[in-house]
This record gives structure tokens, sequence and C-alpha cells, in this order.
């Protein structure tokens, strides 16, 4: 008895353990089975021509979660209706000269690639289906031109029957939603963050943990901004919360930003014995963060949970000001010098940011358990970035492919061009927003290959001894599961998209049939060969997993800091945390397995976020200073804060040992200005700009000074990509 009453527990802990990993994907495999079954059903009873579209409609939107669905869906049908809209009117305009027409296809669909490149989000994802439809609209119409508004019409109702069974299934078979995702992720990235937090702060840390957290985070922060917008498609709930949810998503960069900025200047002063006594002295205001954060650290933090951690936040900010006086009076009485107290200043200024910024994002949190909140009013979206040219070789990569294809057709008038010219387009497209294209491309190309030898099989051998809609099904559903069971694993998702489109396209009979061995190997060779070509110009033609793009990356981490000298003051702090983790998250991912490329990113990284954000900072409180003489323009601690803004432009353009000289001597000269400039107001932090903007200077100069930096090497940009290449 006391043995079944032991295995009852275990039984149903196993059974709970494998419905939350390998039980997703096979409800998931279950959908997508059940989702084809309905649209292929309905496809044959409307007699509509390609039956095959349909199908793969289903596994181009099918998703685990239904937000996910729901989104992919909406940006296929805008994809859809721009391929369309272009591809009617140039058939109107070049009908008679297929050479024109053709050239403006590669044309469209070099440029939706580039744009599947540049966004890599769902609008990348409008970009791929844009290109695709105009290839398989546009290809059968430069035959037949006066068929094309109705094969354009069939397309678009068919791929609408996709769209609709897909969804519907997903939504009310066994729902896995979005907005649960999303909250799960959100709790569980404040819980880990505090975690992280408190390990820093007692000086737990390795530095590759530190590396793979904040890369960890920066990938978070990428995906929670995708899960809001899918998010939005399914939850009403979600869609009246999202601006409080890209609120929390921007807080906690600043949060991390800050908490790294703090780390850092303390591991700093840690190095020297002067700068251990300030550490020494901070040290109970350390334990008092880290006390604070232990409740977060404990649990996941639940919105109607959020209240109360804020206002328990706010009374630590209340008691740590007393606790910094008195430890800058402790330091005074050591008879410590004005740069250890300077130190002090900016160690104790980083720590109550620090926890200010982390009680605001407990507000926004506990904001969300009402309905409508004045937090809800965030006009600062969620910002990426992307290299402009790595976006461009990919446009002009697939258009050369499409347009060589193309010639290659007309002047052989080879019958499977169309199949060819088709697959290259999309093969193109669809590894343009993957890191590693060849490799997905390999995959692809293995898959197709499969299908094409269970297509075969089945379309010459099975489908003629076959009767009726069951038995049909019944005859493929072992290939669409085995591919579905490879679509839903990341590391083998390329064979899965190879065997299930090309055996959809191509082995699935249409309403009239025709058996042509000849005409179908002639297909999925034209196909074989197609994904060959581009899977060997995504390995050879400036693959973005390489040097020159990593070397590019680079440059563009470095740029940030140039926006935040120059850039538009309003919104920039949301610009300049998203855009700057989105593009070490790329550069994270293009450098998988380069961990030395992947350190060099995040040490730019760190240097880009420390003294970018330090640059934010001083231009906002200059721009809240008061009308008063000390604070005019012409004063010479503005003038001399200017200087350092157009040098640090130009370290970060040119990282060399002089410009990294000349921007130490602006910050040293405006911290001098800065101290000479009499100011009638307390010297306290709340009540003096003049001493933020100090501390705000001191930090630049640590920052510059950190012998870990990337710019203490004294390396120029040339230099810089030179290392990446090794």
């Amino acid at each position: 008895m006391s043995v079944m009453t032991t295995q009852g527990p275990l039984f149903r802990r196993a059974l709970r353990e494998w419905a939350q990993s390998e039980g997703v994907i096979w409800i998931f495999i279950f959908k997508a089975l059940l989702s084809v079954f309905i649209a292929l059903w309905v496809a044959y009873r409307l007699e509509l021509p390609q039956p095959g579209t349909v199908v793969v409609t289903v596994f181009i939107v099918m998703q685990r979660q239904s937000g996910e669905v729901l989104a992919k869906s909406f940006y296929r049908i805008i994809g859809t209706l721009l391929g369309l809209t272009l591809m009617v009117t140039l058939i109107a305009l070049f009908n008679q000269e297929r050479v024109l027409f053709l050239l403006c296809l590669a044309l469209w669909v070099g440029l939706c690639t580039a744009g599947a490149a540049r966004y890599r989000d769902f609008r990348g994802y409008a970009c791929v289906l844009a290109g695709y439809t105009a290839i398989m609209i546009g290809l059968p119409a430069s035959l037949h031109p006066e068929e094309a508004f109705m094969q354009a019409l069939w397309r678009v109702v068919e791929i609408t029957v996709g769209i609709l069974c897909t969804g519907l299934v997903s939504g009310l078979i066994l729902p896995q939603t979005s907005s649960a995702t999303l909250r799960a992720t959100s709790n569980s990235r404040l819980r880990d963050f505090a975690r992280f937090a408190r390990s820093g702060l007692s000086g737990q840390l390795e530095p590759l943990e530190v590396e793979q957290s904040h890369a960890r985070f920066a990938a978070q922060a990428v995906s929670l901004e995708n899960l809001r917008n899918a998010s939005a498609f399914e939850d009403p709930r979600i869609r009246v919360r999202s601006g409080r949810l890209a609120r929390m998503n921007n807080e906690f960069m600043v949060v991390s930003t800050r908490y790294h900025a703090l780390y850092q200047l303390v591991q700093r002063l840690q190095a020297t014995p002067e700068g251990q006594v300030v550490v020494d002295i901070l040290q109970p205001c350390l334990d008092d963060i880290s006390t604070a954060l232990a409740p977060l650290a404990e649990h996941l933090l639940m919105d109607s949970e959020a209240a109360a951690q804020a206002a328990r936040l706010d009374q630590c900010k209340r008691d740590l000001m007393p606790q910094i006086r008195e430890g800058r009076q402790q330091l005074s009485m050591k008879g410590a010098s004005d740069s250890l107290i300077l130190d002090y200043n900016t160690a104790a200024e980083l720590l109550f940011r620090f926890l200010d910024d982390l009680h605001n994002y407990t507000l926004t949190q506990a904001s969300l358990v009402q309905h409508q909140h004045e937090r809800e009013q965030w006009q600062y979206s969620f910002t990426p970035r992307a290299n402009g040219v790595a976006a461009a070789v990919a446009g002009v990569r697939c258009a050369l492919l499409v347009l060589g294809l193309s010639a290659f057709w007309i002047a052989t008038a080879w019958p499977s061009g169309p199949t060819s010219v088709l697959t290259v387009g999309l093969i193109s497209a669809l590894t343009s927003i993957s890191g590693n294209p060849g490799r997905l491309a390999s995959q692809i190309f293995w898959g197709a290959t499969l299908s094409g030898i269970l297509g075969f099989f089945l379309y010459f051998w099975i489908y003629p001894q076959i009767d009726g809609f069951p038995l049909l099904y019944c005859s493929f559903v072992p290939i669409l599961t085995l591919g579905t069971f490879w679509l839903a694993r990341p590391q083998t998702a390329g064979y899965g998209v190879g065997l299930l489109i090309w055996f959809c396209i191509l082995s699935l009979p249409n309403n009239l049939t025709l058996y042509n061995p000849a005409l179908f190997l002639n297909n999925y060779l034209a196909a074989i060969l197609s994904i060959a070509i581009a899977a060997l110009a995504s390995t050879f033609i400036l693959p973005p997993n390489q040097p020159w793009l990593w070397g590019r990356l680079e440059q563009d981490l470095r740029m940030r800091v140039v926006f935040a000298v120059s850039g538009k003051l309003r919104g920039m702090i949301a610009g300049f945390e998203s855009g700057t983790r989105d593009l070490l998250n790329q550069g994270y991912a293009l450098a998988a397995g380069r961990p030395d490329v992947q350190k060099r990113l995040m040490r730019w990284m760190f240097t880009v976020l420390e003294i970018g954000h330090a640059v934010i900072e001083l231009r906002e409180e200059q721009a809240r200073l008061p009308k008063e003489p000390w604070y005019g323009e012409d004063t010479e601690w503005r003038l001399s804060v200017r200087v350092l803004g157009r040098s640090l432009v130009r370290l970060f353009i040119q990282p060399d040992a002089e410009n990294h000289q000349r921007a130490l001597n602006a910050v040293e000269q405006a911290i001098v200005a800065v101290r000479e400039t009499p100011e009638p107001r307390p010297p306290q932090f709340d009540s003096s700009p003049l001493r933020r903007v100090l501390s705000y200077l001191h930090f630049i100069r640590s920052s510059l000074l950190d012998p870990n930096s990337p710019l203490a090497e004294g390396s120029s940009t040339t230099a810089g990509r030179s290392h990446l290449a090794s």
C-alpha cells in the first residue's frame, strides 16, 4: 500500500514534467496535423486549384502559442496583399515583356529579402511573404498573363483558408497563450536578475557569469518585445496594458544598466587600496541593497504583490539617504582626498539610482492589476537596430540568384524553370533571417531531398491505390508527423522546413491529379538544385556569421555613444537601451562558436552602456537646469562639457590612443571647470545640479580609465577588425 502511495505522486510529477517539456512538442504536432486535416479537406471540398498552398500556409503560420499564430497570420495577409498588388501591377505593365517582368520581380524579391534581414520580427516575416507571394503568383502569370488575375485570387483564397483553419485550431484546441508565456518570462527574469545582483554585490560572480547573464538579459529584452506584440493579438487585457509592458521592459533595461555601472565602479575601486577604503565605508549600504533584493530573488513577483514590494523599496530609499550621509562624514573624518570623496559620491549616487529604478519597475508592475492606469502613457517603443550593409547584402544576393536562374530558364526553355526560381527566392528569403544561413539551407536541402524520395513513392505507388480523403490523409500523415517533429525543435527545424514545404508543394495531389513521372522528377530536381545553389551562395557570398559583419556590428555598438552625444534627447534612453541590446543580441548569436569575438562584443557593450548612459543623463541634467548665471550656456563648465562630447564622438568613431587621451583630458578639464564654478545651493545631490554633473563626469572618467575596457587597448578600428578576423 505504501509503495502505491509513493508511486502515485512520483508518476504525477513525472507526467507534469513531461507535459512541460516533450508534451508541448507533441501538442504542437497534434494541432498542426489537425489543422492540416481540416484545411486540406476544405481545400478539396471547395475544389481549390492548389491544395498544397493551403497546407504550406498551415505550416508557415503554425506556432506553439496562439498569439504568435494570430500575429503571423496578420502579417502573412499583409505580405500576401503587398505581393499580389505588385504582381498584378507588373503583369499589367509587362505582360508582353517577360525579361523586364522578371527583372522587376528579382528587384522586388531582393528588396523584400533586405527588409526581412533588416527587421527580423513580424515585419520581417511580412517582407518574406511579400516576396514569396510575388514569385508564386508572378511566375505562372508570366507564362499565361491572361489568367493572372484569377490566379492571384485563387492564391489569396488558399492562403486565407490555411490561416483561418490554423488560427481556429490554435485558439480553440489546447491553447497555449503567448500572454501566459509573457508574464512567466517577465517574472522569472526579475527573479533571476535579483539573484544575479545579490551575487555580484557579495563578490561571488565570475567574469564569464557576468557576460553570460547580460547576454541572456539582452536576448530576453528582444524576445519579450516580440511576445508583447504577439500577445496583443490574442488577449484584450494585454492590449490595454501594452504601454505598461513596454515601459517595464525599458525600465528593466535601465535597472540592469545601472546595476552594471555600480558593479563596475565597485570592482575598479576594489582594485586599489585607496578605493577599498571607499568600498568598506559603502559596504553597509551595499548590504542593505542586497537585503532589499532578497524577497525578489526568493520567488516570482506576482502583480498583486508588486505594490507591497514597491512600498518596501520606497522605504529602503528613505533609509538609504542618512546612511550615505553618515558614510560621507566618516570618509571626511579620515581626511580623504577630493578624488576619494568624489568616488564615494559617484558610487552612492549609482546605488541610490539603482534602488530608485528598481522601485519604478515595481510600481509599473503593480499598476498591471488595474485596467486603466496613468503609467500606460508610454510613447517610447522598443527600437531594434540592424546593420544596413548586411541587409543590403542579403537583398542583392537574393536578387542576383533570382535573376540568374530566370535568365537560365529563358535561355534554355526549361519546363521546371518556375519551380527553380520560386525555390531559390524562398530559400534566400528564409535564410536571410538566420544567423547561420549556410547551415539552415543545408538542412533544408536534405529535408527537401527526403521529401522527393518519399513523395515519389507515395505519388506513383500509393495514391493510385487509395480512394477518398481519409485514406489519402492517412497515407501521408507519417511524413507530416516526422516533418513537424523536426520543425518543433530549433536544432532540426531546417530539415522540417525542407521536408514539409516541398512535400506539400510538389507531392500533394491537386484536385485534378496528373500522374507524370517526368514532370514530377523535373520539378523536384529543379527544387533541389535551386536549394543547393542558394546554400552555396549563402555560405560563400558574404555570410553574416563571419568577421566582416562582426566588425560592422562592433562599429554599430560604438556609434550608439555618438547617438547618445548628438541624438534627439526626447525618448533617447529608451532608444539607446533597446538599440544597444538588440545589436549585442545579434552579434552574440552570429558569433556562436567564437567566444573570443563574443567577449569582445560584450566588452564593447559594457563600455557603450556605461559611458552612453552617463552622457544621456548628463544631457538631461543640463536640459533641466534653471535659468541662473552659473548654469548659462556660455559658462566655462558648459563649454568644457561640449568639448568632452566632441572628444567622445571622435574616440568611439576611431578608438585609438590619441583620441583616448584627448577624451581623458577633456573630461578632466570639465571636472575642474565644474569644481571651480560657484553655486549658491546646498552641496547635496537632491539640491545641487553641479554636484550631480560632477558625479556623471567622474563616472565617465572612471570608465575611460578602466583597464578592462576595450578603450584601454588603444586599438584603432582597423586593429579591432583584424582581431575579429583572427
